[in-house]
């Protein structure tokens, strides 16, 4: 039976293949296009159904529910994807890749937080691997997944997570998701490589159960992190034109998207851009058009992003800048979810979830947890300059964008890596 395994590193790009030999040994590796947005959870549709953001529908992390008048970021539901996956009828395990949740494969891990009438939330994972993950390894290490702390451990746990479920389940399709890369390469504007040599260690260890149980390596990456110094608050320019819809209270100002004539979903240097009235996009992509750090804004086919899930303009960043969601116009004023880590209620992307404030505060607010006390986690800064890497468009130089290793001839982009996978089978 022929046997492969997939290593999803995030952040790797042909520049910095140099610092990991495990992964560099297993073939050659090459530079491949990303869809746009150059995302993960758009990148990881494009690579499991073969079709393009117009076709799969994923339009990026998050987007803007019509029927419902929400953004929502990061679901984690397989029915998202409007398309058969290329591992559909292939026994498979699936470790911490998106779009998980009732994903139909035999072996799969992903996290979820369990949720508590009264706000509370405790972090676990669905393991349906039946390998008891967390009784052999220990918790998963959520803090290090998202949030201030993220680093090594989470990437380390999942690489040793799926070197087990390969030793004893033996399947015949394993996918496997190692974040380690997209921490630092967004806290710093110089990609060290000893952050390339931990992750490539990690994956490793993959790659040595691979080769027990004559599984064929591959390692892709979804993007390449760069350089950025202009954060644009693409919603405080929609809000001074008078297009975004406020509210007030006592958690500070909320956006109202249904009573907007105009707002942004910003995804590091993509936004999707949702007009109410068709007679105003002139308008509103003129007035984007003119913003310092925007290159272009144009319409969704333009880049396959022409989905019913699609605002009605994208707006691209120029390379060194990257779109936060702030809509509001004064800090004291900012709802007090943008404080945390809150990545389903706020309604963007935020990079400085990757930053605190301070961590004598953080100790506090840990302190007041454990001794029952109600408390807020508002430890993150409202500071956007603190982001110096990020990603979602194509850089200029191939060698600063995703890459996949591999054997024989290698796909040139996402849409062509499904055809790619099927034929080793």
């Amino acid at each position: 039976m022929s046997r492969v395994c997939i290593i999803n590193v995030v952040g790797l790009t042909p520049r910095l293949l140099e610092h990991a030999p495990r992964i560099r040994a297993i073939g050659s590796g090459s530079a491949w296009q990303s869809p746009l947005p150059a995302v993960t959870c758009t990148s990881q549709a494009t690579m499991l159904t073969g079709l393009a953001p117009r076709d799969h529908g994923i339009v990026g992390n998050g987007w803007y529910y019509r029927d419902t008048q929400e953004i929502r970021f990061w679901q984690q539901a397989n029915s998202l994807v409007q398309g058969p996956m290329f591992y559909d009828g292939i026994e498979t395990a699936k470790m911490f890749w998106w779009f998980n949740q009732s994903s139909g494969v035999k072996y799969s891990a992903t996290p979820k937080p369990h949720y508590g009438c009264d706000g509370s939330k405790a972090f676990d994972i669905l393991d349906h691997t039946g390998c008891e993950l967390t009784k052999k390894l220990g918790p998963f290490p959520f803090f290090s997944f998202w949030g201030p702390n993220a680093g090594l451990p989470s990437s380390d746990w999942i690489a040793d997570a799926t070197a087990i479920v390969m030793r004893e389940k033996r399947p015949a399709l394993t996918l496997a998701y190692l974040p380690h890369l997209d921490y630092d390469f967004q806290r710093l504007p110089v990609h060290d490589p000893a952050r390339v040599a931990e992750v490539d260690a990690a994956a490793g260890r993959i790659i040595d159960a691979a080769n027990e149980i004559g599984a064929t390596p591959i390692v892709v990456s979804e993007y390449g992190l760069v350089p950025v110094s202009r954060p644009v608050s693409i919603n405080r320019v929609l809000r001074e034109a008078g297009w975004l819809g406020i509210r007030g209270g006592p958690f500070g100002e909320m956006m109202i998207p249904g009573e907007s004539a105009a707002f942004a979903v910003a995804d590091h240097q993509l936004a999707h851009v949702y007009v109410r009235d068709p007679a105003m996009i002139g308008d509103v992509r003129d007035r984007l058009q003119a913003t310092p750090g925007v290159s272009q804004v144009v319409a969704p086919e333009q880049l396959e992003l022409d989905h019913p899930r699609s605002g009605e303009l994208i707006a691209l960043a120029e390379p060194d800048a990257w779109f936060t969601y702030y809509y509001w116009l004064d800090d004291h004023m900012a709802p007090d979810f943008a404080r945390t880590v809150d990545i389903h209620r706020k309604p963007g992307y935020d990079p400085c979830e990757l930053f605190a404030t301070s961590k004598l505060r953080a100790v506090a607010r840990v302190a007041q947890k454990k001794l029952g006390f109600r408390y807020k986690m508002d430890v993150i800064p409202l500071d956007p300059s603190l982001v110096r890497g990020s990603h979602g468009t194509r850089p200029d130089n191939p060698e600063d964008g995703p890459v996949v290793v591999g054997t024989g001839i290698l796909p040139t982009s996402m849409q062509d890596f499904s055809d790619y996978v099927r034929q080793m089978f």
